[in-house]
């Protein structure tokens, strides 16, 4: 299966989804917050620097939990705002 290139938009996305983990994260350490979530620290990593910009719903939602977040303030924060 060849997974088609991700848009300009699916990027920036990530990069904001990844600076709002590392944001909630605050001085919790990775480790932490993956075990929490049920991820490895090797998943969060990727995940906050963009290198995995689009994870499944579950692994946003474990996330999401683990940091105290709402599903509605991750997508308000993360979501692409035309400009």
């Amino acid at each position: 299966m060849v997974r088609t290139p991700l848009t300009p938009e699916e990027r920036e996305r990530g990069e904001r989804l990844g600076a709002l983990l590392r944001e909630a994260r605050a001085g919790r350490s990775m480790v932490e917050v993956a075990a929490s979530a049920g991820l490895s620290a090797e998943t969060l990593r990727k995940i906050e620097t963009g290198r995995a910009p689009t994870p499944a719903f579950f692994t946003v939602a474990a996330l999401a939990g683990a940091l105290g977040l709402s599903l509605d303030d991750v997508m308000r924060r993360c979501a692409f705002v035309p400009v």
